[in-house]
C-alpha cells in the first residue's frame, strides 16, 4: 500500500476534516513546545495509518515524529518514562483493540504511579487511539474498548465528535499533568466541519441539539447517529435532545442530569458490548441522580455481545443505528 498524498495546512476558519484538524492540533502543540513528540507505528514516512501524521516528519524531522516497532507495550511504556523525565509525549497506538498489548503499561504504570509514589510522579503523557467499527475491519481492528480505560483511576478519557473537538482537545490534554487517552472514532475521519481556533473546555458535555421530549446521551462515532435518530423524530413530531459527552472519564453528571430533568427520559447510546458497558454506568448514574424526573425507565442502545463481524449487513446490525435509537426513544413514550 503507498502512503497517501500529503495536503497543506488548514487556516482557521476554513472547512477542514477531523483528520486535518487533528494533524493540525499535533503540528501546533509540537510548535509551541519543544518537548511535545509523537511516536507510533508508521507515524513517520507512512504519514500514520489513518493519515493524522501526514507531512510532520518533513516538518519536524525524525527525532520528533518517531517511528517504533510493532510492540504497544514497548511505545507506550518508553512514553511513560520520557514524560517521568520532563517530556510531552504523544504516543498514538493504532487502534483500541492493539491497545491490550499494552494495557500493563497504561493500567500499572501510567494510571498508578502518581498514587503509588505518593503523588512524588506524575505522567503528563497523551496517548491517542482509533476506536469503533462501520469500515469492515473485523473484530480485531473495530471494537469500542474506551469505555474499560474509563473505569480505570488515574486517567482521563476523552472521545472527540466534532471537528472543533478534534482540533481543540490536544491541547488541554498536553497540558494536563497526568495521562490522557483521545479515543478517534474512525468513522469521523472524513468528517468535515470549520477548523476552529483555541483549545476547547474538557469538562463539559455539550448539548449537540436541543430537544424536551427525550434525551439522547452518545459520544465519538454515535453522534452523528443520534442526531439522525433525532432527525428522524423530528419528522413524527417529537423533539429529542442530544448530549454529547466529550469526556468518558470524568462524566459530566451536571449537563446530563439537567438534560433528563427537562425531557424527563433518556435513551444512551454506546458502541461498546452492553453487559457492563459505559451505558450500564450513565444508566446507572441517571437512576441514581434524577430518578424521581424519570417518566419511564432509561434505554440503552449498544452493539451486539459478539465480536464485530466482517460482512457489511452483519456489521450494520450489530451496531447502534439511527432507527435503533429512535425506535428507543419511542419506547419510552409508550
Amino acid at each position: 500500500m503507498s502512503a497517501p498524498a500529503a495536503t497543506a495546512a488548514p487556516t482557521t476558519g476554513a472547512t477542514t476534516t477531523y483528520r486535518e484538524a487533528m494533524r493540525e492540533a499535533i503540528r501546533e502543540a509540537m510548535r509551541a513546545d519543544e518537548r511535545v513528540f509523537l511516536m507510533g507505528e508508521d507515524v513517520g514516512s507512512y504519514g500514520g495509518s489513518f493519515a493524522v501524521s501526514l507531512g510532520l516528519l518533513e516538518e519536524f524531522g525524525p527525532d520528533r515524529i518517531r517511528d517504533t516497532p510493532l510492540s504497544e507495550s514497548g511505545f507506550v511504556g518508553a512514553g511513560i518514562g520520557a514524560a517521568l523525565n520532563g517530556m510531552r509525549p504523544i504516543v498514538e497506538v493504532m487502534t483500541v483493540n492493539f491497545s491490550l498489548l499494552a494495557l500493563d503499561q497504561i493500567l500499572n504504570n501510567a494510571a498508578s504511579l502518581l498514587h503509588m509514589s505518593g503523588g512524588q510522579f506524575n505522567v503528563p503523557l497523551v496517548i491517542r487511539m482509533t476506536t469503533g467499527a462501520g469500515r469492515q475491519l473485523a473484530a480485531q481492528h473495530s471494537h469500542s474498548l474506551e469505555g474499560w480505560y474509563a473505569s480505570i483511576p488515574g486517567l482521563r478519557v476523552l472521545a472527540p465528535a466534532t471537528v472543533a473537538d478534534a482540533r481543540g482537545m490536544l491541547a488541554p490534554a498536553l497540558a494536563d499533568p497526568d495521562p490522557v487517552l483521545i479515543f478517534e472514532h474512525g468513522s469521523l475521519y472524513n468528517s468535515s466541519g470549520p477548523l476552529p481556533d483555541g483549545p476547547v473546555e474538557l469538562e463539559r458535555a455539550a448539548v449537540r441539539r436541543a430537544g424536551d421530549a427525550v434525551t439522547i446521551v452518545a459520544y465519538g462515532g454515535c453522534v452523528p447517529k443520534a442526531l439522525a435518530a433525532a432527525d428522524l423524530l423530528a419528522a413524527e413530531g417529537r423533539s429529542a435532545e442530544v448530549v454529547d459527552l466529550r469526556s468518558l472519564r470524568p462524566l459530566d453528571d451536571a449537563t446530563l442530569m439537567a438534560s433528563v430533568r427537562r425531557t424527563h427520559r433518556a435513551v444512551v447510546v454506546d458502541e461498546g458490548w452492553r453487559t457492563g458497558s459505559l451505558a450500564a454506568e450513565i444508566s446507572a448514574r441517571i437512576t441514581e441522580q434524577a430518578f424521581f424526573a424519570l417518566d419511564a425507565p432509561v434505554e440503552r442502545v449498544c452493539t451486539a455481545e459478539v465480536p464485530l463481524p466482517y460482512p457489511r449487513h452483519l456489521e450494520e446490525a450489530a451496531l447502534p443505528q439511527p432507527d435503533t435509537i429512535a425506535a428507543a426513544a419511542r419506547r419510552t413514550w409508550e
